[in-house]
């Protein structure tokens, strides 16, 4: 049986695992289907992570080094996808896709969020075809070229900057006249030439052809005005999914307490409404969806896991 198993391995998950087998748990266990590191590997450029201030270097870069170290005091990592978590007296049962299982007596959950979609006409017909939601990824493609952004938030500002190096032109399409992005980040886009800013302006089709796509349908919402954007990309950055799935047991329940939204409740140790279940990271109730926040999580769970183990003996 393991002392525990972490579901996800992004900062939260990594963090977790550093903290409990350096605290001496013996049996602990990541599973993550891919390689560790989660959503800011995608990231262009850190600069907002204490201690961690080196031009140039990427998300990748900066998670390499953790990887690293949590494995360097025993945390193990196993490719499995979790289907499901449940709770048998006083330990867990983790069960994965292919109907195997593992006995675990805590748990912490780190599965973060996922890009929302739009429904804006031709999103999914040309989703992977020039719409994107990563511009880390696909943003080479675009070298030289004009390509839009969609949101108003943090991310969708920060990714309009990353592209600004690669692409000739940048329209940073939002639906508001404010951004809800940090006032630091908006002066910054504001200052570079070739973004352009398009407020209170919503995209009412996605267009393309066999080649992908060609160009976007607008509208002002404040004067009804109808405009067509030609662009060979677009970039959408409107908010996340949570990634719950594994805390639904076979009738489609949660097996703890959720808020409206899908995140998970928990208190300021981690802790769910279930004894011995811990949320981190993204999807848990008021996560900043920062990376040093994420950390955080992953270390408060994995001392009350120390904890919770020591009081049951």
């Amino acid at each position: 049986m393991l002392d525990c198993a972490i579901i996800g391995g992004g900062p939260a998950g990594l963090t977790a695992g550093l903290y409990t087998t350096r605290g001496g748990l013996k049996n602990v266990v990541m599973f993550e289907m891919g390689m560790p590191g989660g959503q800011i590997t995608q990231s262009s450029e850190i600069e907002n992570y204490p201690g961690f201030y080196q031009h140039g270097k990427t998300g990748m870069d900066f998670m390499n080094t953790w990887q690293e170290q949590c494995f360097a005091f025993g945390l193990k990592h196993e490719m499995k996808k979790v289907e499901r978590v449940s709770k048998e007296q006083e330990h867990f049962i983790v069960t994965f896709e292919d109907g195997n299982s593992v006995k675990a007596k805590t748990v912490i959950v780190g599965t973060g969020s996922t890009p929302k979609r739009t429904g804006i006409k031709g999103e999914d017909e040309f989703w992977g075809k020039g719409v994107s939601t990563c511009a880390t990824c696909d943003g080479f493609f675009y070298k030289n070229q004009e390509v839009a952004v969609l949101g108003g938030g943090d991310t969708a500002l920060e990714e309009a900057h990353y592209l600004s190096n690669i692409c000739s032109k940048v329209y940073l399409i939002h639906r508001r006249d404010k951004f809800r992005a940090a006032p630091s980040t908006v002066e910054r886009v504001k200052k570079i030439d070739n973004i352009e800013l398009i407020t209170d302006t919503i995209i009412e089709e996605i267009e393309g052809d066999m080649m992908g796509v060609t160009g976007v349908r607008l509208k002002n919402l404040k004067t009804g005005e109808k405009s067509n954007l030609k662009v060979s990309g677009i970039f959408i950055f409107v908010g996340h999914n949570v990634n719950n799935s594994v805390l639904k047991d076979e009738n489609g329940n949660f097996i703890c307490d959720m808020s409206d939204w899908g995140q998970v409740i928990v208190d300021l140790n981690m802790k769910t409404s279930l004894k011995g279940l811990y949320a981190t990271g993204d999807m848990r109730i008021e996560a900043p969806k920062q990376v040093v926040s994420a950390a955080g999580d992953g270390a408060v769970a994995a001392l009350q896991v120390i904890s919770y183990l020591q009081e049951e003996g």
